[in-house]
């Protein structure tokens, strides 16, 4: 996965929101974060050098400096809307996984320039599905190839709460409607 974005919350006033892009599809994962991981993600992304390390090139510092390199990190699990990952470390040619929150792993994963994953049953529960992958031209499919996409009853309350944030950032007022129609319908 890619970072696609990061932005105010739209639903969470003091918090922000990383969404991330499956390569190469057109789903989306949106996570919302605190304003201290945020600014550690952008930092880390437009490539700035603080004068002092923050905490995650402490961390970053610190790994390397014992011959620690993280290969990857990994969105293990999705419970009461939290989400749970994994940096996947390996040091001597041993694997370590060290449990982390989320927004802290995808700040080591821009530092370290390593793969962000995730697990099918997480983008089914929260992902968004986009109209068509960005990047893509559109071309009419034939209408067998099509995906079948979900409607907004087939998500979860959680999920719909998320594709509202990222519609709204994205100013698209009239899906955000059927969103918000949806949501005050349960």
């Amino acid at each position: 996965m890619d970072i696609v974005a990061l932005s105010h919350s739209v639903t969470q006033s003091h918090n922000y929101a990383v969404v991330l892009g499956e390569e190469g599809g057109n789903r989306r994962l949106p996570i919302v974060i605190g304003g201290f991981e945020a600014q550690a993600i952008a930092v880390a992304m437009e490539k700035m050098s603080p004068n002092r390390p923050l905490t995650h090139d402490l961390f970053m510092n610190a790994l390397t400096s014992f011959n620690v390199t993280l290969k990857e990190i990994v969105i293990n699990n999705l419970l009461d809307g939290i989400f749970y990952a994994q940096l996947i470390c390996e040091c001597n040619g041993e694997i370590i996984p060290i449990d982390s929150r989320t927004s802290d792993a995808i700040a080591m994963a821009v530092r370290f320039e390593c793969p962000i994953y995730t697990h099918e049953f997480i983008m089914e529960t929260a992902g968004v599905v986009l109209d068509e992958p960005l990047g893509e031209e559109t071309e009419s499919k034939p209408e067998k190839e099509k995906p079948k996409k979900k409607t907004l009853k087939e998500y979860s309350k959680e999920a719909l709460e998320k594709m509202l944030e990222e519609v709204l950032a994205a100013e698209d007022y009239e899906k955000a409607a059927k969103i918000r129609d949806e949501i005050n319908n349960r």
